[in-house]
């Protein structure tokens, strides 16, 4: 039996199977329609499917994938044309859901590829282990919120929901306001507690549907989806929820916040929208 099967197998079944005899991930090469072109055995079991589900795009009634906040996943053409045109690799979370419960959580890497002077998607999945987001640096390791780099992968999911289904998407960043003549006054021990102190306000404020990062040394960054009106009334939600004074060490501290948000249609892509964000933080 071939390691890969494949839709077209006349010219990849050997090339394929030449590549990843022995790998213990999945792999998925798609076109820029996101039709599946290849596959080995451990990226069906993963996706708990039938091999031949996978190359035809057959789905059983009660399987679902979905990211890891519990919204379907983008269509496979949506993310192979969006992988293609910015000519980057994309990684995102993904939940495997049967009957409407979880079942599986596979993190999927996205590569823009060229074979046989086409261009490809190769896709690469791995279930996820409770070190995994951690490894590759997706979570912070002091406020354990996600990182920079799961937070643009987070905003990119939003934007193609937003984009796909006609609702919005809103950014907001929170800045620490001189942190570091904080640090500098009580140390940075005391700096780290008012940091993680602030996570934990915004992730205990926000309901599960939004995205709270830690997007730098002194920002922190919200994401939500709704359908319709502007980020006003969720940033002024943040700055009240996360600007009560607190106590750090024996001194009772009110942060200095400040706070700006972009709302977007998702035609907007993930850089201007963060830039717009910076932009209007400085004013």
């Amino acid at each position: 039996m071939s390691v890969l099967d494949v839709a077209t197998p006349a010219q990849l079944t050997p090339v394929w199977d030449e590549l990843i005899t022995g790998l213990t991930v999945g792999v998925l090469l798609t076109d820029h329609r996101g039709q599946v072109l290849a596959t080995n055995d451990v990226a069906a079991e993963l996706l708990q499917l039938a091999r031949s589900d996978v190359l035809t795009g057959t789905r059983p009634e009660d399987w679902q994938a979905r990211d890891d906040t519990g919204a379907p996943m983008p269509d496979w053409s949506e993310l192979a044309g969006q992988v293609l045109r910015a000519g980057s690799p994309l990684s995102m979370p993904m939940v495997i859901v049967r009957g409407g419960r979880a079942q599986s959580r596979l993190w999927v890497d996205y590569h823009a590829v060229r074979v046989q002077g086409h261009s490809r998607v190769l896709m690469l999945l791995q279930p996820v282990q409770t070190d995994v987001p951690h490894s590759r640096g997706l979570i912070d390791p002091l406020t354990g919120l996600p990182g920079r780099i799961l937070l643009l992968d987070r905003l990119e999911q939003s934007l193609v929901r937003a984009r796909l289904g006609g609702t919005l998407a809103t950014l907001v960043l929170v800045d620490v306001h001189r942190l570091a003549e904080f640090n500098q006054q009580h140390g940075f021990e005391r700096g780290d507690e008012l940091l993680t102190t602030l996570a934990a306000r915004l992730r205990d404020g926000m309901s599960d549907d939004r995205t709270v990062a830690r997007y730098g040394g002194d920002e922190f960054a919200v994401i939500a989806e709704h359908p319709s009106g502007t980020g006003e009334e969720i940033a002024e939600q943040i700055r009240q929820t996360a600007g009560w004074p607190m106590r750090i060490g024996r001194r009772r501290v009110r942060p200095g916040l400040r706070v700006s948000w972009v709302t977007t249609d998702g035609h907007a892509s993930v850089h201007s929208v963060l830039a717009r964000a910076e932009q209007q933080l400085q004013r």
